[in-house]
């Protein structure tokens, strides 16, 4: 579903770079449609001028735009966002993406505009991301969806207090899942085989284990690898031992949390 009205991205970092190719390639917003305010030239901005989009206008442009994506270091954005709110109208939508920063924080800073927070990850420049999407009005939350989906397996969190706990697992899950293979690698080679090889292999089984999975329960997908008495079972006997895989994601997803917490 493409949306149709004015999109305002402010911020056009690694995310919003991201966000900006996802919504291009999928045709989501058309680059007619897009504002882009970023204080340096970004390829991807530039990308999106040349199909028409503008970048940097004069801030009465804002009075049009239908939704404002923030996509700014969660530091900065009130120094960002405060010389924008006199030009924004009634029928604007503040939609964040920035980590650890709430709504009624946002509330307080900006004011009475519908807020809707979506946490997305940088696959959405592929149209393969993911992304929570949590809002108090119903309509601020229908526009979050209609503006990801296209582009990212999209979910809806009932509370706030869950996004954290989304980013956690989705928005840094990769990191973990990249540090995994890196770390399967050098096990690897300490078992024989050349770094070379070994890096080849950890990396085209994370890919061969993606595109297989489906939407088959979790533990059929390891059963149906890890047969009783083989080796693959061995392996995994080894890594669950005394719970520390439990444990060592418990931590890693705890900690993930709680420094989301404080950045907001």
């Amino acid at each position: 579903m493409a949306v149709n009205e004015t999109v305002v991205l402010v911020g056009c970092g690694r995310l919003g770079s991201s966000i900006l190719e996802g919504w291009l390639l999928t045709g989501t917003v058309a680059a007619e449609n897009l504002i882009i305010l970023s204080p340096s030239e970004k390829p991807a901005a530039e990308a999106a001028r040349a199909k028409g989009a503008r970048i940097n206008p004069p801030l009465e442009a804002l009075t049009e735009a239908h939704v404002i994506v923030l996509a700014v270091k969660p530091a900065k954005w009130r120094e960002v966002v405060t010389p924008l709110l006199p030009f924004l109208g009634d029928q604007a939508v503040i939609l964040s993406v920035m980590a650890g920063v709430t709504a009624p924080t946002l509330a307080e800073g900006i004011g009475g505009w519908p807020i809707v927070r979506v946490m997305p990850t940088t696959g959405v420049s592929r149209g393969r991301g993911v992304a929570s999407v949590w809002s108090a009005d119903a309509d601020a939350r229908a526009l979050g969806r209609a503006l990801f989906e296209p582009m990212a397996e999209t979910v809806d969190l009932n509370e706030e207090a869950l996004m954290d706990a989304a980013t956690a697992v989705a928005g840094s899950g990769a990191a973990y899942f990249y540090a995994f293979t890196e770390a399967l690698a050098r096990a690897g080679e300490a078992a024989g085989l050349d770094a070379a090889t070994a890096d080849v292999l950890a990396r085209a089984t994370l890919r061969s284990a993606a595109d297989a999975m489906g939407d088959d329960p979790l533990e059929v997908l390891i059963d149906r690898i890890a047969s009783p008495g083989g080796s693959t079972r061995a392996g995994l006997d080894a890594l669950s031992r005394d719970g520390r895989l439990t444990a060592m994601t418990h931590d890693t997803v705890a900690a993930a949390v709680r420094r989301n917490r404080e950045m907001g």
